[in-house]
């Protein structure tokens, strides 16, 4: 588990209501713009003043433990406790994570294709950044795929396996590559988690280059085939920093103290 904080507004965190903190969120985020798996903003009410946000990938116990044992009023996450097609039903590990932000009267506020989306701060572009890709030639990432959660840039790697060392040293984990033909890495595209889905699309969009955090079994037969690389880069690692750049945004706006909470996950 790492944790990184964010340099407080002052010695004591100003103190903002749950719906300022909901409407800074969906200001940046516009969350009705996306057709997603499961509902985005608040999850999950908790005490009405928010001083103390925490920042993390997955509303999974270990972090709402962390979180409350740091203090904190409000969670702000990418993955959340409600998908389309669960069961519906508060037991088991449900109840166990609800109870405990429950108890705490902690909110949980979840953003996932919004947060992907996001020009500057959703995990595609943070992604894009620590990985040296630049924009395209008009200074923007170009955009590809379904509800344009596919990011273009272009790259400077000599060959599939010069840029999956580079992933790896960023990201500090393995990288599967299906090198493809071994062409130069000029126009690369990615998307954020388990967007394997969207290869084909980037193959459309011209890319010597497609990462994501997740391979499927067509993907390495397209790749061998079409000549373009294929890199599985970690569903998690991979959407890391999303949530941290919009939570140190918004604390900074709204004068509220932040931490990122990162609890490991090998997937």
């Amino acid at each position: 588990m790492t944790a990184i904080e964010s340099p407080a507004a002052a010695a004591r965190p100003a103190a903002v209501s749950r719906e300022a903190l909901l409407g800074a969120f969906d200001a940046l985020l516009e969350p009705a713009r996306f057709q997603d798996y499961g509902p985005n903003g608040l999850q999950v009410e908790g005490r009405a003043q928010v001083r103390r946000l925490v920042s993390g990938v997955t509303a999974s116990l270990a972090l709402i433990e962390a979180a409350i044992d740091a203090g904190a009023d409000a969670i702000l996450v990418h993955h959340g406790l409600f998908w389309r097609g669960q069961r519906g039903t508060v037991t088991g590990w449900m109840k166990a994570r609800l109870q405990r932000l429950l108890a705490h009267d902690v909110n949980l506020f979840a953003y996932h294709l919004p947060l992907d989306a996001h020009p500057q701060l959703g995990n595609n572009a943070q992604l894009g950044q620590r990985l040296g890709f630049a924009p395209l030639a008009d200074g923007a990432w170009g955009r590809f795929g379904e509800q344009q959660l596919g990011f273009l840039g272009v790259c400077d790697a000599p060959d599939a396996a010069a840029l999956a060392a580079r992933v790896e040293a960023v990201l500090g984990r393995a990288v599967t590559c299906i090198p493809g033909d071994g062409r130069p890495i000029r126009r690369v595209g990615w998307c954020s988690g388990g967007a394997q889905g969207y290869f084909e699309a980037a193959i459309a969009a011209g890319v010597d280059a497609f990462l994501t955090g997740e391979l499927s079994e067509p993907q390495a037969h397209l790749a061998r085939e079409c000549g373009v690389a294929f890199l599985a880069c970690g569903h998690h690692a991979t959407e890391r920093y999303g949530a941290p750049a919009l939570g140190a945004h918004v604390a900074a706006q709204l004068g509220l103290e932040h931490r990122f909470i990162d609890i490991d996950n090998p997937a």
